[in-house]
């Protein structure tokens, strides 16, 4: 009988810090402070009526929920060096600049995990429509990128692994 693998979440070094991070606070600040809290309400007397307890027992699901998601996304990690990468073709923690054809701007984006995108950073999910468009092109190709405000084209004009 054969043994599913376990798909692996590529994310950089910096993305995992920030999940080992978030995990500990959750783990060793959110769950105490929860706990206390709802030791707190009960000892207010009926819990049948009691909206602090109700509160506190509704952020003690949501914190066990995340803690729960963070440690299968950290079991999962496949932590990977952008600066480690030769490759003559955009892959994940590629450094990219494009040219919008339609006003002629210029932008630059890394690639990196869905947990540690943010555009305003240049920062970029490798699940993003504009990641998916880029991945496996190379320096002066170009890429039409589907967005709610209809299809857009770049042309690539560099890429690096810094």
């Amino acid at each position: 009988m054969a043994v599913d693998s376990v798909d692996k979440l590529p994310m950089t070094a910096h993305g995992k810090t920030l999940l080992d991070l978030e995990l500990k606070r959750l783990i060793h600040e959110e769950r105490p402070a929860v706990i206390k809290a709802i030791e707190e309400a009960r000892s207010h007397g009926d819990i049948s009526e009691n909206a602090e307890y109700e509160a506190a027992k509704d952020r003690q699901a949501m914190i066990e929920g995340r803690i729960a998601e963070l440690q299968a996304k950290v079991a999962m990690a496949e932590v990977i060096v952008p600066s480690q990468i030769v490759s003559d073709r955009i892959v994940f923690g590629a450094t990219v600049t494009l040219q919008n054809l339609d006003d002629e701007t210029e932008s630059t984006y890394q690639i990196v995990g869905l947990d540690e995108a943010d555009v305003k950073a240049g920062k970029i999910s490798i699940l993003s429509p504009m990641a998916r468009a880029m991945i496996g092109k190379r320096k002066g190709d170009t890429v039409t990128v589907q967005s709610p405000k209809g299809d857009h084209d770049y042309e690539i004009l560099s890429f690096k692994f810094v």
